[in-house]
C-alpha cells in the first residue's frame, strides 16, 4: 500500500454533553450542551473539512459509568458521556454537508446482530459515497452487557471470540454475497440484478447463524474502513489480523516506538503488510500565543472542572472506585499502600506528594499539551518521527479546540509537509492508503467465502 507522507487527523468526539473534560461544556466556546441538535454538528463537520481533517471519529458507550460510589449519580450530574445519541443516525446529515470528510463510529459486537449491522454499514457507505469507517469494540462496561441482555459483561476471551465470529459474518456479507457487477440495472430486459451472482451467506458459529444474501448491493468500499483500539495481547493480535487503523496508548513518542513495532509485526504475522495498519495516538492541545499564557489558561480550565466528575471517569478506566477514597487526602498517603497496577501507574506518573488525590485524578484525566502553535506542531512531528501515523485529537471545548487548532496549528503543519493541503480523491480507504476502495487481497475478509464458517 502507498504510504502518506503526512499525519492523519481524526477529530475525536461523542454525541453527548461531555466527552473527556467534564464541566467544560458550559464554556463560552463550547456547543456541546446542544449535542442533541443538528446545527452544531453540521457546523463542526464543515469546519473540520475546511481544516483538512481526515475524519470525525465518534466514540460511543451503551451504559452510563457507575463505578464511582457504586452509582451513576456523578455521571448524570456532569453529563459525562451520558446521555448519548446514536452517531450512525447523525452521519448522513453530516455527509450531505461535506464532500471529503470521513465518518467513523464505534459499534460494539454485542449490540447488533451482524446481519442487521452489515446492512446499516453498507447503507451508510452508499449514502456517504464511501466515507464510512467502523471502530470495532468488544465493550468494557458491565452495564452495557446487562442492558443488552447478557446479564453482565461476557469474559474477555469470550468477547474476542465473538469479535472474530462477528467480523467473519459481516465480511462474508460485504465481500462475498454479491459478485462484482451483479447489480446489472439492465433497462432492456428490465433486470435489476443477476440472481446467479447473488449468493446466500451460510454461517453457523458459536454465537451467530446466517442463511441469506446481503440485503444491500456492494457499496463503494464494500467493507468500511476498519478501526480498533484493543491494547491487550489478544487485542493486538486481533488488530494484526483485522484493523486498518489502531489506537494505542503511550505517554510520549519514545514509549510509542516499541508499541508501533509490535503492532507492525502483528500485522506481518497475520500475513499482511506492516503498512496495512495506521497507528494513532490520542492527544489534547491547549494553544496560546506564549507557553506562559497557555499554562495560565490550562490552570483556569482545571479550576472550572469538578473533582468528582473526573474521579467518576477515572474510576472506570483505572478499575478503582475513587469514591471509596478521601479525595482531599494527600497523594503521599496512598503511595505506600498495596494498590493495583493501574493505580500504581497513576502514582508513578507524578512525584507531587503535595497534591490531593482529587487533584492528581483531575490532572491525569486532563493530560494536555500546552504551548504555542509552534510547540504543538513540534509535538506532532515527534510523534510522526516515532512511527505514529495519526493523531486522534481530543477537544478541551468543542468547537473551540478545533477552531484554534485549525487557525493556528494547521498552517504550520502544512508548511512542514505534515498535513495535507488538499484531499485525495476517492473513498475513505483511498484517502488513507491511496490503493483503491477495497480491502487488500491479503486481508482475511477477502480470503473468506460465502459458505460455512468455523472458528480458527
Amino acid at each position: 500500500m502507498a504510504n502518506r507522507p503526512y499525519v492523519t487527523f481524526n477529530a475525536f468526539t461523542m454525541v453527548a454533553p461531555s466527552h473527556h473534560a467534564p464541566g467544560l461544556a458550559f464554556e463560552p466556546d463550547s456547543r456541546q450542551l446542544d449535542y442533541h441538535l443538528p446545527q452544531p454538528w453540521i457546523d463542526l463537520a464543515m469546519l473540520l473539512e475546511q481544516g483538512f481533517f481526515d475524519t470525525v471519529f465518534f466514540a460511543d458507550v451503551l451504559a452510563p459509568y457507575e463505578v464511582f460510589r457504586g452509582n451513576r449519580d456523578a455521571t448524570v450530574a456532569e453529563g459525562m458521556q451520558f446521555p448519548t445519541g446514536d452517531p450512525s443516525v447523525l452521519i448522513p446529515l453530516l455527509a450531505y454537508h461535506t464532500q471529503h470528510l470521513g465518518f467513523v463510529f464505534t459499534s460494539n459486537v454485542l449490540q447488533a446482530h451482524p446481519y442487521e449491522f452489515a446492512r446499516r454499514m453498507s447503507t451508510l457507505d452508499h449514502l456517504t459515497g464511501g466515507r464510512i469507517g467502523w471502530n470495532i469494540v468488544t465493550s468494557f462496561l458491565p452495564g452495557a452487557g446487562r442492558n443488552l441482555g447478557f446479564g453482565g459483561l461476557p469474559e474477555h476471551a469470550e468477547r474476542y471470540r465473538r469479535a472474530e465470529e462477528y467480523t467473519a459474518a459481516v465480511y462474508k456479507l460485504w465481500e462475498h454475497s454479491w459478485e462484482d457487477g451483479a447489480a446489472v440495472r439492465d433497462t432492456t430486459t428490465r433486470t435489476f440484478a443477476d440472481p446467479a451472482r447473488v449468493h446466500a451467506v451460510k454461517h453457523r458459529g458459536e454465537f451467530y447463524e446466517l442463511d441469506g444474501p446481503h440485503l444491500c448491493e456492494p457499496s463503494p468500499q464494500r467493507t468500511p474502513l476498519l478501526f480498533q483500539a484493543g491494547m491487550s495481547p489478544t487485542g493486538r493480535a486481533f488488530a494484526g489480523r483485522h484493523a486498518e487503523a489502531l489506537f494505542i496508548s503511550a505517554l510520549d513518542p519514545d514509549a510509542a516506538a516499541p508499541i508501533v513495532a509490535d503492532v507492525r509485526q502483528a500485522s506481518i504475522d497475520a500475513g499482511r503488510e506492516a503498512s496495512n495498519v495506521k497507528i494513532f495516538v490520542p492527544q489534547s492541545y491547549l494553544i496560546a500565543s506564549s507557553e506562559q499564557e497557555a499554562r495560565r489558561r490550562d490552570a483556569e480550565l482545571l479550576e472550572r472542572q469538578t473533582v468528582e466528575g473526573n474521579a467518576a471517569r477515572m474510576s472506570v478506566f483505572l478499575y478503582h472506585d475513587w469514591g471509596s477514597e478521601d479525595l482531599a487526602a494527600k497523594v503521599a498517603d496512598l503511595r505506600h499502600r498495596d494498590v493495583s497496577a493501574p493505580v500504581r501507574k497513576l502514582l508513578d506518573w507524578s512525584s507531587r506528594d503535595d497534591w490531593t488525590l482529587g487533584e492528581l485524578l483531575l490532572r491525569w484525566g486532563n493530560r494536555r499539551i500546552v504551548g504555542t502553535p509552534e510547540q504543538i506542531a513540534d509535538n506532532i512531528e515527534r510523534w510522526h518521527n516515532a512511527g505514529v501515523d495519526g493523531i486522534n485529537l481530543e477537544y478541551v471545548t468543542s468547537p473551540g479546540s478545533f477552531e484554534e487548532f485549525i487557525e493556528h496549528v494547521v498552517p504550520i503543519l502544512q508548511r512542514r509537509g505534515l498535513m495535507q493541503r488538499e484531499y485525495a480523491p476517492g473513498t475513505l480507504r483511498d484517502k488513507f492508503f491511496g490503493n483503491g476502495p477495497r480491502l487488500p487481497k491479503e486481508h482475511p475478509a477477502r480470503r473468506l467465502g460465502a459458505g460455512h464458517w468455523r472458528p480458527g
